[in-house]
This record gives structure tokens, sequence and C-alpha cells, in this order.
């Protein structure tokens, strides 16, 4: 084969069927489709992830919103089988500036045009996502549509009445899951709020048995489980929503168990003990934000994936005590309570594809509970 005809074969996609984003101030992107064809409204986000493409689209927590990568090319080395943080993908459109069609990578199953397709999902490629991200960080989070049938004034309607409703819900888990440790010390019971696998993995590799329970399960339940420690995962949605869940967790911490919450569970934790969330301008999501943990005095990258905040003046200082903040915007990135054994943090420290810092804080989580047994 020729030289020039080789490169051609290892070109991007840059041409096919036409495809647009609509954003709710009536300002279009026209590109070309790549995934499954048809129209979805949903909250346009941005991440700034350079890598974990794959992970970033099987994370519950983008239920209900157009994720937009700002990291220029996506799809480079494929997709596979293993580095799924959930069992599909819930986001309800996906934008990159350029896709690649010839993955290279010895792990590399297939490319992402067919993990598109496989799981619904519409994506655009080639629009100006520099300028899709500035318009983002200057008016903040908005609806928007991503569509293979051209846009007119007719959907701004829907456009700007839509709202993510019912998210945990749509991603938690129906019934309660067993996973064995293979040298198990502990049990942990961990409410899937939209969890992340690697959160699973990353307490089975410390000898935690896990058993995945429904957002929803009650503190009798959990006393029925007799559980070492608790977990309570990330997920997708506005935290307040959770009325029933905020509830039970009021009456689940008196329980005395050790916990560990990260992200939504962080929030949860936090409103379930009277303190209040706010919407965030355009949300932190992507792997290099700076944390700086108060007690250790050290600065940490994470990875992140949130559009809401504890409000750090709103903590209680006789319940508990802000523990970690974002080094940026000085928001509220962790707490330890003084009420019962729990830490929290907003971050993902079982980040993967991404910053692997934080980690630390599963070994804390296990001495916690080690402790509690003594």
């Amino acid at each position: 084969m020729r030289p020039e005809k080789e490169n051609e074969k290892m070109s991007l996609f840059n041409t096919g069927e036409p495809a647009w984003l609509m954003l709710a101030d009536g300002t279009v992107f026209e590109g070309y489709s790549f995934g499954a064809k048809g129209s979805k409204v949903g909250e346009i986000v941005f991440t700034t992830g350079m890598t974990g493409y794959q992970e970033t689209l099987s994370d519950p927590s983008y239920y209900g919103q157009i994720v937009t990568q700002t990291f220029p090319l996506i799809g480079n080395y494929g997709v596979n089988g293993t580095d799924y943080e959930s069992g599909s993908s819930v986001v309800s459109g996906y934008v990159v500036r350029e896709c690649c069609n010839c993955p290279s990578n010895f792990r590399s199953e297939g490319d992402i045009e067919k993990f598109l397709k496989r799981h619904g999902i519409i994506g655009i490629h080639s629009i100006d996502t520099r300028r899709l991200t500035r318009i983002i960080r200057e008016h903040g989070v908005m609806n928007g549509i991503i569509t293979t049938e051209k846009p007119d004034g007719t959907m701004l309607g829907q456009i700007r009445d839509f709202r993510i409703t019912g998210a945990v819900e749509a991603v938690t888990v129906p019934k309660p899951q067993e996973f064995k440790a293979d040298k198990q010390e502990y049990s942990v019971v961990l409410f899937d709020f939209g969890y992340k696998y690697n959160i699973r993995r990353e307490l089975l590799k410390r000898g935690c048995s896990v058993t995945v329970v429904p957002a929803n399960t009650t503190a009798r339940q959990v006393r029925e489980l007799n559980p070492d420690g608790i977990m309570l995962s990330n997920g997708p949605g506005d935290p307040a929503d959770n009325t029933e869940i905020i509830e039970n967790l009021r009456e689940i911490q008196k329980l005395g168990i050790p916990t560990f919450g990260i992200c939504l569970g962080h929030q949860l934790t936090a409103l379930a003990n009277g303190a209040r969330t706010e919407k965030l301008k355009y949300g932190h999501r992507g792997a290099n934000q700076p944390v700086i943990d108060i007690a250790l005095d050290r600065t940490f990258v994470t990875s992140q994936n949130h559009g809401y905040a504890v409000v750090n003046d709103s903590v209680d200082p006789a319940v508990g005590e802000v523990s970690h903040k974002n080094a940026n915007d000085g928001t509220c990135e962790g707490v330890r309570y003084r009420n019962f054994p729990c830490f929290t943090v907003q971050f993902h420290p079982e980040a993967c594809g991404g910053p692997q810092d934080t980690a630390y804080l599963f070994d804390e989580f296990v001495r916690m509970i080690k402790e509690g047994k003594v």
C-alpha cells in the first residue's frame, strides 16, 4: 500500500451526515453525526479530561446531560470491555471536536462510534468546542438539543422547559447485588445513587465484600444487613430533589456505622445534617481539579464531575467541619462529621482514568472500620 493511501486510511472523520446542537439562547452549531440518530434534549456541560472518555461516557452522574469534551481529539485509543464505570451509558448526547475512526491501542476492542450506536447515544463532531465551552463558562450551564434533524425555533420551548428529574431513581439498582472479596475482612453496604464500578473495585481489593443496595434503602434494611461500613456513592441530578433519601440518611447515621460519602453521597449527607447545596455556574468536570486537604496542608489533583456544591458556611461547626476546599474557587470539597463516624468528599478518589492521588481515603475508611470493630 502506498504511504499516502495508508495516511488516508488513518484520517479522522471529517464528512458524513449533518447534525446540529442548538442551545437555549438560540445559538446553533452545525457538524457531522456519529453514533445514533434522532433528537435529545439535555443540559449541556463540558469536561476537561484529556483521557478517560469511556469512563466519562459510562459514568451515571452524567444522566440527562449532553457532554462536551474540551480535549480536541477523542477516540484515538478505542474502547474495551473492561473500562466501563457502569453497565451502560446514560448521557443524553456527546459533543467532540474531532473523532478518531482508527483507534490504536493494544487494549482496544472497538471504536467510539460503535460504542455510541450500541448505547443509543447521539453524537456530533467537527464543531468549535472551544467556542461552545466559552459560552458555557460565560453564561453558565444551559439546556440544548442534539439532533440529526435540522433544528428550528419550535424546539426552543422544549429546550427551555427541560429539567433533569428522577435522576437517581433512573440509574440505581432495582435490588441488592453482592460482590465477595477474595480475602474478606469486612463487609460494606454501597448505596447506589449512580455508583461508578471503581468504587466497588477499590473496596474489594482492600478486603471489603460489597453489597450494592438501591438508593431508597432504609435504616431498618441496613441494620438487617449488619455491615461494618457504609459507602454513599456518586450520582446525578440536584441533591435537594432526593427528599426521601435524605430522610433515610438521617436515620441511618443514628446506627453509628462508619460511613464514607463520595460526590452526591457527600452532598446528601450534608443536606441530612442541616447544610445547604447550591448549583455552580458551570460545575467541576475533568481530571485536573486542585483540592486542598486542610488537615494535611497539601494540595491534590483530583477527578471531578459535579454541578452542585455544599455551601461552606452552611456546615454547622457543632456537627462537622469542612475538611477539603477547591484551590480554584474555594468551594467545599469535603466534610468530617463530629456527630457520627463519617467523612465525605466532593471529588472522586476512585478515579479511573484520572489522578489517583487521593486513593488514600479508601485506606482511611478501612482504618475507621477496623477501629470501630476493636
